[in-house]
């Protein structure tokens, strides 16, 4: 019953959070310089002033900004993001067809830096200052500095031109013939770069973080006494210490999934891969506000549920905090 009563509590909050994103990113948009109807226009090959007066008509470009932002806020409570000018399509069917890649290449390169950045972080913090301990800090080292880009950049390079084994652009092959089998492993082979890129900087912060947390909880005065009753090892650090330095490893990743998400845009745009980030990248530069407002949105919503998730997966691992309000 408790959970069930958080859990209301958070969704309200969310809900309000989500309203206050929207006006904000629309009003910030709106009052940028330049005129929408113009690029339209640009896109048409030009407009008189009769036919830029129905453009603004047909858009609402000619009501005030606080109707046009009433307007979009009732349309967005009814699941209507609006028109693209662009793609000429509704917003909400545009994000619909590449939320579903970038979800997936978000969701795996997060759950591999976890589990990566975990697993070093536990056996670097068993032997602190044995060799292993030291690479995984040069690894964290390289991986916070490194700008995504970059590494994106340097690892389609050296996959295009010296080591051909995985495809450098796109989601799938086209020419890939077969059943479902050979699609999904079509794609889990486009996915390879893309993840080693969005994941290596995480990876690197959840390395330091668990092996600083391992070590502080393996100095524990219960560690000492698990270890006073024979226990082996491997049973000291997996089902009793583990566990305990898993809280700060995964509040991180809560907060940091908005930079995952933000990360995205340019791995995507790298690897040409097919998803959100790709489609912003467009829409900035057609200057397709619906589409850029309606992406916002998506990505916020996506990072107040990932914030929610964790915070009831915390509450789940970690007793101390399971019955805070």
């Amino acid at each position: 019953m408790e959970i069930l009563t958080l859990i209301v509590k958070r969704v309200s909050y969310a809900a309000m959070l989500l309203l206050a994103v929207v006006v904000l990113n629309f009003i910030l948009i709106n009052l940028a310089p330049g005129d929408i109807a113009d690029t339209i226009a640009g896109d048409m090959g030009g407009a008189t002033a009769e036919q830029m007066a129905e453009i603004r008509a047909d858009y609402g470009l000619d009501l005030p900004l606080w109707q046009q932002l009433f307007r979009y806020v009732s349309n967005v409570m009814q699941g209507d993001l609006g028109y693209s000018y662009f793609h000429t399509q509704p917003v909400t069917s545009l994000i619909a067809e590449r939320l579903p890649a970038t979800l997936l290449l978000v969701i795996t390169a997060q759950l591999v830096a976890l589990f990566v950045g975990t697993l070093l972080g536990v056996l670097a913090a068993r032997k602190p200052n044995g060799w292993l301990s030291h690479i995984v800090t040069l690894i964290a080292l390289f991986g916070y500095s490194a700008p995504v880009f970059w590494t994106g950049i340097m690892l389609l390079i050296m996959f295009s031109l010296w080591i051909p084994i995985f495809p450098v652009a796109g989601m799938v092959d086209v020419t890939i013939e077969g059943g479902w089998w050979s699609h999904v492993l079509d794609i889990a082979r486009h996915m390879v770069l893309p993840v080693i890129t969005l994941s290596s900087i995480f990876l690197a912060l959840y390395s330091r973080l668990c092996r600083a947390s391992m070590m502080e909880v393996l100095g524990s005065d219960y560690i000492r006494t698990a270890r006073a009753k024979g226990l082996s090892e491997s049973q000291i650090v997996f089902k009793h210490a583990l566990k305990n330095s898993l809280g700060p490893v995964v509040t991180l990743a809560g907060l940091q999934f908005s930079a995952v998400v933000s990360g995205a845009v340019l791995v995507e745009t790298v690897f040409s891969w097919p998803g959100l980030g790709t489609l912003a990248l467009q829409s900035i530069i057609a200057r397709d506000t619906p589409t850029i407002i309606g992406i916002l949105f998506f990505s916020a919503m996506v990072v107040i549920v990932g914030n929610l998730l964790t915070d009831l997966v915390l509450r789940l691992i970690d007793p101390r905090i399971r019955n805070r309000a």
